[in-house]
């Protein structure tokens, strides 16, 4: 198990770089596209698509690294205030429900990426750039983000990491 815990971290870590990547040739990408429109006053056609699909892959890709790094916005008010047992059931509670919570979301959107792709879905701009391209960072991101609840809930239940990352006695 502590291969699996390793790899999905990996994996995890990975995304995380894919995720930054993106966000950066986005960057760039705007540059170049406001560079054409008003300095050399020409038309753009994928630009904007193209940094549209980006942003929304480096949300699903770099999610699980979000959550390894527990980078997320949180509210540990409640955690914070319950004794070490009770914290650790909210967050048993609370990883189990955003487990199931995203099995749910990979399964409806690996279905919608299947259904592009069958029906060879094309954006409704110029570019027309194949949907099952773009929409395929959903089912994946997911996916590996179920993995890392998995490895979440692992460490948990065995004891390797505290309830929220929050130390056992420390309270506000």
């Amino acid at each position: 198990m502590d291969q699996f815990v390793r790899a999905v971290r990996l994996i995890s870590r990975l995304c995380g770089y894919i995720a930054a990547a993106l966000i950066a040739v986005s960057v760039v990408i705007v540059c170049e596209m406001v560079f054409v429109r008003f300095v050399l006053n020409e038309n753009t056609i994928w630009q904007t698509d193209f940094v549209t699909y980006s942003l929304v892959a480096a949300t699903f890709i770099g999610s699980p690294f979000v959550l390894m790094m527990r980078g997320h916005v949180n509210v540990d008010v409640l955690p914070l205030y319950l004794g070490q047992r009770k914290r650790w059931w909210l967050a048993l509670i609370s990883t189990l429900l955003a487990m199931a919570f995203c099995v749910t979301m990979a399964v409806l959107t690996w279905q919608y990426w299947l259904e592009a792709w069958n029906q060879r879905w094309l954006s409704n701009t110029m570019w027309r750039v194949r949907l099952w391209i773009p929409y395929a960072s959903m089912p994946i991101g997911l996916a590996i983000l179920t993995l890392q609840y998995v490895v979440e809930l692992f460490c948990l239940t065995t004891g390797r990491e505290p309830p929220f990352g929050i130390a056992k006695g420390r309270r506000a």
